[in-house]
């Protein structure tokens, strides 16, 4: 390190206060007056932890001069309080806390908390444990400089096996797990403190964890780019609490998911020493001590250990270790120290490779960080001896410990010791539960319409979950083809909607055997589509059951699952669209007929001399009623100028539909007014007839012309049907899309009762 030390410092003058220049006096005694006189006015009203806070800005500079002053502040600040601090804690007990130390490195972090902590006897019990390199001779029986910061020590024990390689520390690590359950047995801590990332600490952490003891983790979260950063991150899965140094590792514990609650972000509690530490007398020290195992058998190797400046020593006790960094010209190596602790003095540091990369540093820290091939460390010694940055306080400001013991204070030993993770949010794997089953389970549906082919996933709910819409082809080729085209794409899509499909319902027009799955003939409406086999095809190619039946048929099932006919044991459903169907319910089942034919309630002639039907009939409901037929009449009066009114217009190519013939009525057009009279007059006498052959105690009106026709049937019950008839209640259908989940009702009330 050469021979000239730097001269940015003049040593000190001897004497207990010579050190301290006048204007630090001033403040010194102004600190004390401003504290005696808080105390003296606010006793009642402040704890000794309170006024502490209070007195912090001016009490930043005060000089301890060993570990016993640290230790005496902390008792003399408690003792102001303690009678009052004691009734306020009541009759709780005193935390017991295990404060177990491996090394000297981690001892400096862990010394001021066990002053704090010794210092409030009316809040705790300290047990320390000794382990680890302290009681190795070859790193200078470190466990004496503990007692002689007076501590008892409770347990002393062996832990290191001999030897430079991975493999004696896993045997060290193993020799620590069997002997340390005796120890926490007898001291049956209520939590244990456990520092860093050294191997022995992860012995500590598993073996507490395993005899659910509570573990404070302190410095959680950082980073430094070798196997610490796994050691030290597996402490804090195993830790119950956390005492991080800086933001990023605040940042970095949340992120590994563990409770912000539970995460104090406190500064490094040697700090609070370090940054009083620069005025003491260094020149005495550094004339004493000029040091690690490996540099000592170079500097033998190579003689330099017989140059004037150069020493080798086992150990340098900690108050005097940090007077030799912070007044030395530059430090070099790789230890955590010179990106972390010498930050405080603002001393250059050159850190040597990779085994502190990720670790905060400030501007005091140069890095080499590959091999020295082209004088790299000779070049940043020439740019960092000597010079003099400013104070860090990336890990801490000096208030680390008052913190930890108000932390350590507000822990309830009666919540549960067990730890919750803060996960984000993430889709939960539930497929094996048996209610996420029976929510998801789900049907395509396919409403086969005489103008749109329609598939759709639906759950048992009844909720649509997508669906999709084609024109309805031409042909019977073409028509199959896209029925399976999108059956197929809508069974993947279901996958990644975490729907279970149990089948394939199809709802259509015309007379349909249910049993064999076959369209026995259709509507004119839908053209090719007789003695059609659907069930075959579809079932093979999607390897589910299927089942079809009738609109009308799944309009009542619709009702009957998700509308107004739940829990109706007799009800009979009217669909008013583009022709009209129904379906009965009764005895809670589907009345199919001897061949298929029931509920072709559109058909029941209520006029002898009625207009045509599509059936080939005359009179039928569906040739006044249905939407063809209203149609039919708009054109008539359309034809004969007598269906625009005030408040209509129509473009020249648009095609006269039923909504024209209901838009006219409802601007006062007598001609469409009587149509529709007439129409729901042809509705309401079909159903008194369905009242009378059926006697339901409910009739559902679906489909778009439902609600324009509700009152008109209710009308013709009042005055056409039985007395003991004309209580049935008439209601318009509140289901959104009655033909598709008709179709999936076939499919989740027969699939989950087992009925084939």
């Amino acid at each position: 390190m050469g021979t000239n030390v730097p001269p940015r410092r003049e040593p000190p003058a001897q004497g207990p206060h010579a050190q301290m220049p006048l204007a630090f006096l001033d403040t010194w005694a102004h600190c004390w007056l401003m504290f005696h006189r808080l105390l003296t006015r606010t006793l009642r009203s402040f704890s000794a932890r309170e006024l502490f806070s209070h007195c912090s800005a001016s009490l930043r500079g005060v000089v301890f001069t060993h570990n016993q002053d640290l230790e005496l502040y902390f008792k003399n600040l408690s003792k102001q309080k303690q009678k009052e601090d004691m009734e306020k804690n009541g009759n709780n007990r005193k935390l017991r806390v295990c404060v177990a130390t491996c090394n000297r490195a981690d001892y400096s972090k862990l010394a001021p908390i066990m002053f704090g902590i010794k210092a409030e006897p009316q809040f705790f019990e300290l047990d320390v444990v000794v382990l680890g390199s302290h009681l190795i001779d070859d790193y200078g029986n470190t466990y004496r400089m503990i007692e002689q910061d007076d501590f008892d020590i409770h347990t002393r024990l062996h832990t290191i096996v001999r030897g430079e390689d991975e493999a004696a520390m896993v045997e060290s690590v193993g020799l620590a797990l069997v002997k340390l359950p005796d120890v926490l047995n007898r001291l049956k801590p209520d939590i244990m403190i456990v520092h860093g990332d050294r191997f022995d600490a992860l012995a500590l952490a598993t073996s507490a964890a395993l005899m659910n003891i509570r573990i404070l983790h302190i410095e959680g979260g950082e980073v430094s780019g070798t196997i610490d950063d796994s050691i030290r991150h597996a402490i804090t899965k195993l830790a119950h609490y956390h005492v991080c140094c800086t933001r990023s590792a605040e940042q970095h514990l949340i992120a590994m998911c563990e409770d912000h609650d539970r995460i104090l972000l406190a500064g490094c509690p040697s700090y609070d020493k370090l940054l009083s530490a620069k005025n003491k007398d260094y020149m005495s020290v550094i004339r004493m001590w000029l040091g690690s195992k490996e540099m000592v058998r170079v500097m033998r190797k190579k003689g330099i250990e017989h140059h004037p400046n150069f020493r080798a020593v086992k150990h340098v006790p900690f108050d005097q270790f940090i007077q030799l960094v912070a007044h030395a010209g530059c430090m070099i190596g790789n230890s955590s120290c010179g990106v972390r602790e010498v930050g405080a003095f603002g001393t250059p540091v050159i850190n040597l490779g990779t085994r502190q990369t990720g670790r905060e540093t400030g501007e005091n820290v140069l890095h080499v960080r590959d091999a020295d091939t082209q004088d790299k460390i000779l070049h940043a010694l020439q740019l960092q001896f000597g010079k003099q940055y400013p104070c860090s306080k990336i890990y801490g400001d000096g208030n680390a410990v008052p913190r930890i013991l108000k932390f350590l204070k507000s822990i309830d030993l009666k919540e549960p010791l067990q730890k919750k993770f803060c996960f984000p949010p993430v889709k939960d794997n539930i497929s094996q539960d048996i209610d996420h089953i029976l929510e998801t389970q789900s049907a395509l549906a396919v409403d086969l319409g005489g103008t749109n082919l329609r598939v759709a996933i639906v759950s048992m709910k009844g909720e649509i979950v997508k669906k999709y819409t084609q024109l309805n082809p031409k042909t019977y080729e073409d028509r199959l083809g896209l029925i399976l085209k999108m059956c197929v794409e809508a069974a993947s899509e279901a996958v990644n909607l975490n729907c279970r499909i149990l089948g394939v319902g199809i709802s259509t027009g015309g007379r349909v055997n249910p049993r064999e799955g076959i369209v026995l003939h259709s509507t004119k409406l839908i053209q090719e589509w007789s003695s059609v086999d659907l069930r075959t095809p579809i079932s093979d190619a999607l390897h589910l059951p299927v089942w079809v039946d009738n609109d009308g048929n799944c309009a009542a099932l619709a009702e009957r699952k998700f509308g107004h006919g739940k829990g109706i044991e007799n009800f009979v459903t009217l669909i008013t669209g583009t022709g009209i169907g129904g379906g009965i319910i009764h005895q809670h089942e589907l009345i199919h007929g001897s061949s298929f034919c029931a509920a072709e309630l559109g058909h029941i002639v209520v006029s002898l001399d009625g207009p045509e039907c599509l059936c080939g009939s005359q009179g039928c409901i569906e040739a006044y009623a249905s939407g063809i037929a209203l149609q039919r009449e708009a054109k008539k009066l359309h034809d004969e100028d007598l269906l625009l009114v005030e408040g209509m217009s129509m473009k020249n190519e648009e095609v006269v539909s039923a909504a024209h013939l209901i838009q006219a009525a409802k601007l006062g057009n007598a001609k469409a007014e009587s149509i529709l009279r007439t129409a729901g007059t042809a509705l309401g006498l079909g159903v008194v007839n369905i009242l009378h052959t059926m006697n339901p105690s409910l009739v559902i009106l679906s489909g778009v012309l439902a609600s324009h026709y509700v009152n008109a049937v209710k009308d013709v019950i009042h005055r056409q049907a039985l007395s003991s008839v004309k209580t049935v209640d008439v209601v318009v259908s509140n289901l959104a899309d009655p033909a598709l989940l008709g179709a999936a009702s076939l499919v989740l009330d027969y699939t989950t009762r087992r009925i084939y």
